[in-house]
């Protein structure tokens, strides 16, 4: 049987790009305030799950699967209560993704079935970059419904395929 190394690792850097490019769309669709809006104390805003997004796929792939140094409090994530617009909250994740981007890029078949010790898990490679994916997808579905939310129109996320 022939790897799906390389076609794991084009999907899950094709994925986590594409998901980028939907909440560039969303974040364009609402202002500051909106970006900071909660439906409720219990719920997170857009912003608090920028802050998450970033801290996340830090911890789990450039830290846990490429093993570069990293800080992250969690906590603080979903404290924030202000201050960063839509621009200064995107333009960090989006390096962060870059280089986590990178990072999956130089993965191949021994390596995805390595060990990794990240945020108390004993996990695969592969199942890191897979949570980090999943996680990611998760997220962005919740930002666009918000910033669909706050903003009140269509983000035309997606369009039919052109007809032959």
């Amino acid at each position: 049987m022939s790897s799906c190394a390389a076609p794991f690792i084009n999907q899950s850097t094709s994925l986590l790009s594409e998901y980028l490019s939907k909440l560039t769309t969303s974040l364009a669709a609402v202002g500051t305030e909106d970006v900071w809006w909660r439906p409720n104390e219990a719920s997170n805003s857009i912003a608090n799950l920028l802050l998450h997004l970033r801290g996340n796929v830090t911890q789990w792939i450039i830290g846990g699967v490429g093993r570069r140094p990293f800080e992250r409090v969690r906590q603080e994530e979903f404290a924030a209560r202000g201050g960063a617009t839509a621009e200064d909250l995107l333009e960090p994740l989006a390096a962060t993704v870059r280089e986590a981007c990178g990072i999956i890029a130089l993965q191949n078949e021994d390596s995805l079935v390595e060990r990794r010790q990240i945020q108390g898990y004993d996990v695969s490679v592969l199942d890191a970059i897979y949570h980090v994916v999943e996680h990611f997808s998760m997220h962005t579905g919740q930002i666009i419904l918000l910033a669909k939310a706050r903003g009140g129109s269509d983000l035309r996320l997606w369009q039919p395929p052109a007809s032959s």
